[in-house]
């Protein structure tokens, strides 16, 4: 991959560790009674210098440690990491540098580890603010144990933000607006915000097939959706991303380089990579399973699975899936910039003119982007849009 062109990277490490598995999680996440945490640091550090003597040079803009529970990770491994970075790219002035945390997992000195290593962002997984639910979503740590990690972390980072889950079994609106109000009277800059999604292969997704879990209907998933649009914009952190939240100029630019279709490297088990260079974009993924991922990691270098140059047709399927999630949109600009083509010349336009007069999209000098009403209808729009 020699002759990259000198672009902005974000880095993603994946640590596929977690103390239990939760019933709603779908990722990469594993459990394990021992983990060698000396022979994983060295297996990450190694993937990340393979792919630093490959993509020379690069702008640092973001690293992004995520599982997973990173906050497994001692503060030593996420300090070399940080730092082999730092040696390989040219770090931005502005680098971001998130870690997601479980508030059972991490205790004080751990916090004092992770800042001191660099961390400046902390991203806790609090999912709910009591017991029960709590106890519903399989999450190991109470309420009062959330809200002891917020404040400390509060405390030892300039940035922070959390994860709620929402639209739960019996979940009211007022229940939600009454949670979500608390939520946003903690003093975060950012909120992640999502509903509760049956994903297969989940312990959810099995019990609401044999009848024993059931979703608020569509409707009321809708009511509670706009409900959160409201009330967030009203706290003055309005949705930027379909479940993102913040204060003005405190996005996750790590995660908004995803959604700006920009390239990013991960390392770890599992973990994607987006890489543009003079031959075009690719797309590739390292081996899922970590025993297998560490033993090829030792015996190569790399875990790389898969490598595969993308077509100009799939490339502006991911860019505008990714893009219309955004309240801003795409920029009509930088799809010109990656595609080499104006934006309206390669969606089909019927189906564009049918979504824009339906009021699902709108379209202007600047971008195209997601009406309220077709944010919510996001999936059927793009499914309309690519005929698939």
């Amino acid at each position: 991959m020699h002759g990259a062109h000198n672009a902005d990277l974000a880095l993603y490490v994946h640590w596929p560790f977690c103390l239990a598995k939760c019933p709603y999680c779908d990722f990469n996440s594993h459990v394990r009674a021992q983990i060698d945490q000396a022979r994983w640091r060295d297996a990450l550090l190694r993937e990340l210098q393979h792919y630093a003597d490959r993509l020379n040079p690069r702008r640092l803009t973001s690293i992004f440690f995520g599982g997973g529970t990173p906050s497994l990770m001692p503060g030593e491994t996420v300090a070399a990491a940080i730092e082999a970075a730092c040696a390989a790219w040219t770090p931005a002035p502005d680098l971001e540098i998130t870690l997601e945390a479980n508030p059972t997992s991490v205790e004080t000195g751990r916090f004092s580890d992770y800042a001191a290593a660099g961390v400046e962002r902390l991203s806790l997984g609090v999912q709910a603010l009591n017991d029960r639910a709590l106890a519903f979503l399989g999450r190991q740590h109470s309420a009062t144990e959330a809200m002891a990690a917020l404040d400390l972390a509060l405390a030892r980072f300039p940035r922070v933000t959390f994860d709620l889950i929402y639209a739960r079994p019996g979940q009211s609106l007022a229940d939600w607006q009454q949670e979500l109000t608390e939520a946003l009277a903690l003093g975060s800059e950012h909120l992640s915000l999502y509903q509760l999604v049956l994903e297969e292969g989940t312990r959810f997704h099995a019990a609401a097939r044999r009848g024993e879990l059931r979703l608020p209907e569509e409707e009321a998933q809708v009511v509670l959706f706009e409900a959160t649009q409201a009330l967030t914009a009203r706290a003055g952190l309005p949705a930027y991303e379909i479940s993102n939240h913040a204060r003005p100029g405190r996005e996750s630019r790590h995660n908004l380089t995803y959604w700006r279709y920009g390239d990013y490297l991960g390392i770890g088990p599992g973990a994607h990579s987006r890489l543009s260079d003079h031959m075009g974009r690719w797309a590739q993924r390292q081996h899922r399973a970590p025993e297998v991922w560490l033993e090829r990691v030792e015996r190569k270098g790399h875990a790389e699975q898969e490598r595969n140059l993308l077509s100009p047709e799939r490339q502006l399927e991911e860019l505008t899936v990714m893009g219309l999630r955004l309240t801003d949109g795409l920029s009509l600009t930088s799809v010109e910039a990656r595609l080499g083509a104006p934006l309206e010349s390669l969606l089909p336009q019927d189906r564009l003119q049918r979504l824009i007069e339906r009021g699902l999209l709108e379209k202007d000098a600047d971008g195209l982007r997601a009406t309220a009403s077709g944010r919510l209808r996001l999936d059927a729009l793009l499914r309309f849009l690519f005929a698939c």
